[in-house]
């Protein structure tokens, strides 16, 4: 082919790619930018994910998977401390290499793990890595090959090393698009900082007015990992938490926290009921009513609405309405 043909089409795919990244839902686009990928470099299935290292092998944080079972991973789980591969790859910073099943899990002591691949299918491997070198954090994609002699050329590993990057940061932008449509933040009555993380409290995005926020909450904020605090929060299913400084709502989509914070408020004082009390009485709903809506007494109401007024110090209904926005 033409070099120039060449890269013309090298530079129609990144479009393609980009494109994607800002357009499909965050549930479509590894699958379709993985689709791109094989139009140019065939395989049959793939594994990206992230992972950190560990003794043990590979310690897997989130992976998405491309026509393969998920019987895969707890199979792998089982016999990744005999994956001589992968863990080799989190030496360097960056690196994209093909590995033949049978050639490089020669020895005995790995017929467990040449087994496992061989169960579901894999007989050829082009892996490529990106590594943070100050935590050893890796993003990572694998392409699997079932037929053996369907090795990965020079040729092939050497496009896999230029697209990878691209696909990464492209999935980086698809994210991003993604969190940024979580609430309409140009109607917040305070601009909020945003955060995306995984389960496991790794940072993969976090904006300024974020790392400004946790850094009042906590004096030993780290932009590559949760505050401990925060990360327990939500791995406990804790739907809001509240801080002395910060108030971080979390959405988990995609094995990740999509993070939304914001200084905390008077209205962040006040208990679930004053807070459903509070909003009737934005709505319009009089004292009466709104007894009557939570089967309560109307001097029980009273007496809460008044108690509400004063943790919110405002002493009218424009003035709680106020106080009630900045706390969404």
């Amino acid at each position: 082919m033409d070099p120039l043909d060449e890269l013309q089409r090298y530079s129609q795919l990144l479009l393609r790619l980009y494109r994607m990244a800002q357009d499909l839902p965050i549930t479509e686009f590894q699958d379709a930018a993985l689709g791109l990928v094989k139009g140019v470099l065939p395989f049959d299935s793939s594994l990206w994910g992230t992972a950190a290292p560990s003794a043990g092998g590979p310690d897997i944080h989130t992976v998405h998977l491309h026509n393969k079972s998920p019987e895969m991973l707890p199979a792998y789980e089982s016999v990744k401390h005999l994956d001589t591969a992968v863990a080799g790859m989190f030496a360097e910073p960056r690196a994209t290499r093909g590995f033949h099943l049978e050639t490089w899990f020669s020895d005995p002591r790995q017929q467990e793990i040449r087994d496992m691949m061989r169960r579901f299918e894999i007989e050829n491997m082009l892996a490529t890595t990106v590594i943070d070198p100050a935590t050893r954090f890796a993003h990572w994609i694998l392409l699997y090959r079932a037929e053996r002699d369907a090795g990965y050329t020079p040729e092939e590993t050497g496009l896999l090393a230029l697209l990878a990057p691209h696909v990464m940061e492209a999935l980086a932008i698809n994210r991003k698009m993604h969190l940024e449509r979580l609430g309409p933040a140009e109607q917040d009555a305070v601009p909020r900082g945003s955060a995306i993380a995984d389960m496991r409290g790794v940072v993969y995005h976090a904006d300024a007015r974020f790392a400004a926020l946790a850094g009042e909450e906590w004096d030993d904020w780290q932009e590559r990992r949760l505050p401990a605090a925060l990360a327990s929060h939500f791995q406990g299913d804790g739907e809001r938490f509240r801080g002395r400084a910060v108030v971080v709502d979390a959405r988990v989509e995609q094995q990740l926290l999509f993070l939304k914070a914001r200084p905390r408020c008077r209205a962040d004082g006040l208990t679930a009921r004053e807070f459903t009390i509070a909003k009737l009485i934005a709505k319009g709903d009089t004292h009466k009513e709104i007894a009557q809506t939570l089967t309560r007494s109307p001097a029980t109401v009273r007496n809460q609405i008044q108690v509400i007024y004063e943790k919110l110090g405002v002493g009218n209904i424009a003035g709680l309405i106020e106080a009630l926005r900045l706390a969404d």
